[in-house]
C-alpha cells in the first residue's frame, strides 16, 4: 500500500528532527560528543527517511498508472 511507505517516511523524518533538536541542545550545553552521536544518528534516519520516500513515489506511481489503465 502506498500510503504505509508514505507513513514509514514520515516516521523517519519524525526521527531525523528528533535527533537534531536533542542533538542542538547538547551541543548547546558544550557536550559536543553526545551532541556529534545524535546529530550522526538524524543523518541515519535523514538517509532512511530520503529511501523511504523514494519507494513510496515509486510506489504511488505504479499505483497511479495502474488507476489510469483502468479509466
Amino acid at each position: 500500500m502506498p500510503q504505509d511507505s508514505h507513513r514509514r517516511a514520515a516516521e523517519f523524518h519524525d526521527l531525523a528532527a528528533h535527533a537534531h533538536r536533542v542533538a542542538a541542545v547538547h551541543h548547546d550545553k558544550e557536550d559536543h560528543l553526545t551532541g556529534h552521536e545524535h546529530s550522526r544518528q538524524a543523518l541515519e534516519y535523514a538517509t532512511k527517511a530520503y529511501q523511504a520516500s523514494q519507494e513510496a513515489f515509486e510506489k504511488s506511481a505504479i499505483f497511479t498508472k495502474r488507476d489510469e489503465s483502468k479509466g
